[in-house]
């Protein structure tokens, strides 16, 4: 079987797809891609369907052997990229051959790099979808992130774009040290005085080094509750409330002082109060943020968040069809 052989693995480096959907009624979190755009660019520059699964890194990538020819891309964060040795450009079709090695090393800017091979990473599906969950060690490569000396089982060939294909540069994501997260405020904002959404939404809060997969731990402000009698089953801190779903995204604020915005690895429920939703869109940008950068909260609407996805779709069809054109 034709495989990829990992020289050093990098920083946390997981198969990921588009995500495991539909299994939030048996607590299964979606896992996938935490930047949904840069993933699906990355498949387009090699030729693969949507859905494809590729290798997602942390802050340094892998190193990386190849045992025949194939079409890769890296995109994502802006990370130093070589083949043997020598560099070679990102968020564009690279040709490989049988011994080459690519590395992908520590990133300039951004969180999380996404390499691409032509056929796709060609672990097996469980409950239809190829991500890691390392959590409970599902999925993936034996449900892990990489360790030096696995070898990746990759699909068969598919026809890819020419080598040098690339997409226009205005459709290249940037990653600025601050950032804006467009957010519905609803679920349990009520526990809040308007004071503190008021202060939470102004605030600029600092990425901390709990920041992976699982959810983004903020440091900023302090929020203060509207005082109540618990209900029964609530707990005893105006932070909790009776159990309830966490939609990805949702920003959970355990003690008022630390706000957590939940992730692709997220539990899918419990009893901290959540205030809101960072829309989808904005999630790509939520996982390139790095530690110690600064993160800002804008309120939207229902329908400003759909049109963001709409915008987000437009921009990946011209992608699509710069490839397709080249």
């Amino acid at each position: 079987m034709t495989s990829l052989i990992v020289r050093t693995s990098g920083l946390s480096t997981t198969v990921q797809d588009s995500g495991r959907d539909g299994q939030y009624a048996i607590g299964m979190p979606p896992s996938g891609a935490m930047d949904q755009y840069s993933y699906a660019v990355a498949n387009l520059l090699v030729g693969n369907p949507d859905g494809a699964a590729v290798l997602e890194a942390t802050y340094i990538g892998p190193e990386l052997e190849f045992t025949d020819s194939r079409s890769v891309a890296v995109t994502g964060a802006d990370s130093v990229v070589t083949i043997n040795g020598e560099p070679a450009p990102t968020w564009q079709t690279l040709a490989i051959k049988a011994g080459d090695v690519l590395a992908v090393k520590a990133v300039r800017a951004g969180a999380r790099p996404y390499i691409a091979v032509s056929g796709g990473v060609d672990v097996p599906l469980y409950l239809g979808s190829r991500s890691t969950y390392m959590l409970t060690g599902i999925g993936g490569f034996e449900g892990r992130a990489l360790v030096d000396g696995d070898r990746l089982p990759l699909g068969g060939a598919v026809e890819s774009p020419a080598p040098g294909t690339e997409i226009p540069s205005e459709l290249i994501p940037e990653f600025p040290d601050a950032i804006v997260l467009r957010l519905v405020v609803g679920l349990c904002a009520y526990r809040l005085t308007e004071r503190a959404l008021e202060s939470f939404l102004t605030t600029e809060w600092k990425v901390t080094k709990d920041a992976d997969r699982v959810g983004y731990r903020l440091r900023g402000g302090s929020l203060e509750f509207v005082e109540r009698e618990q209900p029964f089953g609530a707990g005893s801190d105006q932070a909790n409330v009776v159990d309830l779903g966490y939609p990805v995204g949702s920003v959970q604020v355990p003690g008022g002082d630390e706000p957590i915005v939940l992730l692709n690895d997220a539990v899918t429920g419990g009893g901290y109060a959540t205030i809101g939703t960072v829309i989808s869109v904005d999630r790509d940008r939520m996982a390139q943020a790095r530690t110690g950068s600064k993160v800002q909260f804008e309120r939207v609407d229902i329908d400003g968040a759909v049109a963001a996805r709409s915008e987000r779709r437009a921009r990946l069809e011209k992608a699509r069809a710069a490839v397709a054109g080249a």
